[in-house]
């Protein structure tokens, strides 16, 4: 049994990005994602309280949650096709640059708000390029490789797990008055989740751009530990050398303001570059289901 779930496992992960590719996520209607998030802020206006504490038994629950529903659903394939989101990142970045394209910044503005949590009022075009290419940088972790490689390893517990842990950390994990204590528990778990997937994320980036892999190993070794997020940094910073472009720069979150630090070398983004870093991304998750599937034919091949 082990070595059959060590062969079918990687399997169902690549079949899953496949099926994310041609096929989408659900309908919100009935997602079942969309349906935790529902569970979980019931259970978050029961438990709420300005501590540390009720947040770790959220973010327990919300786990264990993931988990079991991952165990029911036995099939590797079905729960990372649930669990991954590439297509509709890479559709909402390109409703973003159509507007763009067309000179409509408060149509940009408005669908960037999908994509990101960073007041978007007032932003000119080349921010709001930014903005994407950082934001389709960091939700190729999210949405692609992090739920593909725990379905990998862990098969659809695996897989939905994941998609718990990082639905509430977008739901409870980020600064604000309100969530600096009861989310820290939801945003710490997910750091520990995206740790690996993070920098397999880079090694991805380099492989499908082999021309700037050097520059990729520079910035992701040099310029992303500056990054206040331990895992976004290096996915932007990643993204940001293989596009040959510089991010980083001024955020502003309701009255707070973050100062990113630069990543890469060159010209900041500008609209052309919402298209390139949507191609990066769908390349990082065709390498990505490629590789999964050599690890389980290779798998399958030692123990036969």
């Amino acid at each position: 049994m082990r070595v059959a779930r060590r062969v079918a496992w990687p399997l169902g992960a690549a079949a899953g990005l496949v099926a994310d590719r041609w096929l989408g996520e659900p309908p919100a209607s009935w997602h079942p994602v969309v349906g935790f998030g529902t569970v979980m802020g019931a259970l978050e206006r029961h438990l709420y309280r300005d501590r540390r504490a009720p947040g770790v038994v959220h973010a327990v629950v919300g786990l264990g949650i993931g988990l079991g529903v991952g165990r029911l659903a036995r099939s590797a394939a079905l729960a990372t096709t649930v669990a991954v989101g590439g297509r509709a990142l890479r559709e909402a970045a390109r409703q973003v640059d159509d507007a763009l394209s067309a000179g409509d910044l408060e149509a940009a503005r408005s669908r960037l708000v999908s994509l990101v949590g960073r007041e978007t009022r007032g932003l000119g075009a080349s921010e709001i390029a930014r903005a994407v290419v950082e934001s389709v940088a960091e939700n190729t972790v999210d949405a692609v490789v992090a739920p593909a490689l725990w379905a990998a390893w862990l098969g659809p517990a695996g897989a939905l797990g994941y998609r718990a842990v990082n639905t509430m950390d977008a739901m409870v994990g980020h600064h604000s008055a309100r969530y600096e204590n009861y989310g820290w528990a939801s945003a710490r778990l997910d750091d520990l989740a995206n740790w690996l997937p993070s920098r397999a994320t880079a090694v991805l980036v380099a492989l499908v751009r082999p021309a700037a892999r050097r520059t990729i190993r520079a910035a992701v070794r040099r310029q992303a530990p500056a990054h206040p997020s331990p895992n976004a940094g290096v996915a932007e910073a990643a993204f940001a050398a293989a596009l040959g472009r510089r991010l980083g720069g001024r955020n502003r979150y309701g009255e707070r303001e973050e100062v990113r630090p630069d990543l890469g070398w060159g010209p900041g983004a500008q609209a052309p570059d919402i298209a390139r870093s949507v191609r990066l991304s769908r390349d990082v998750a065709g390498a990505l289901a490629g590789l999964l599937v050599v690890a389980g034919l290779a798998q399958w091949w030692w123990t036969t």
